[in-house]
């Protein structure tokens, strides 16, 4: 596990693990697994659209308005609060089911309880980064540079991320950095 997701998860701990669970109707084995597999999709996803310096800088300005007291605030996103939702669809965008699909095949849960998860782990990851970021003193190159490293890290334990290469893959080639290329030439 890399450094970030044991990180997001450690800050998390045991008893929050434990709230989600409850939440979701799942048990804490399971849903620690979902939570393990979801982080790195969710961050494979940053990493790549902070891959460009645009990406980079906006990712960086939202940190601005995230801090780690969202780790308190469970039940709140728990209840539907929070901007999980805006969050996923900037960094997922239009990937978002298949990536839930991807998540469900591989964590024991079903993809209706993976995307009341994605929502909850998002603002969780965004909190963390924003930590990072003022504790490490990250400019938008050091977020992305930092994302990248998780990405690579991520893709030696499991490659092709458990299949979420392919989905970010966008013409299908098994090589996403083409995509990022693309998207750096405007094309």
């Amino acid at each position: 596990m890399s450094n970030l997701v044991e990180g997001i998860l450690g800050q998390l701990g045991a008893g929050g693990v434990a709230q989600i669970a409850g939440a979701l109707g799942s048990d804490n084995g399971t849903t620690n697994s979902a939570l393990a597999a979801a982080i790195p999709a969710i961050l494979a996803g940053m990493a790549k659209n902070s891959s460009d310096e645009a990406g980079a800088e906006s990712l960086t300005s939202a940190l601005d308005d995230h801090d780690d007291s969202v780790f308190g605030q469970l039940g709140d996103l728990l209840g539907g609060g929070g901007d999980g939702a805006k969050i996923l669809g900037h960094v997922l965008g239009a990937k978002q089911p298949q990536v839930a699909q991807n998540l469900a095949g591989s964590s024991g849960l079903d993809i209706n309880t993976i995307m009341k998860l994605l929502p909850v782990v998002a603002p969780l990851i965004m909190g963390y980064l924003s930590k990072q970021k003022q504790t490490q003193g990250l400019d938008a190159r050091g977020v992305g540079s930092m994302l990248n490293q998780e990405r690579q890290t991520t893709e030696k334990s499991s490659p092709g991320l458990g299949g979420l290469a392919a989905i970010l893959d966008a013409d299908g080639d098994g090589s996403i950095v083409d995509d990022i290329m693309g998207k750096l030439s405007g094309n």
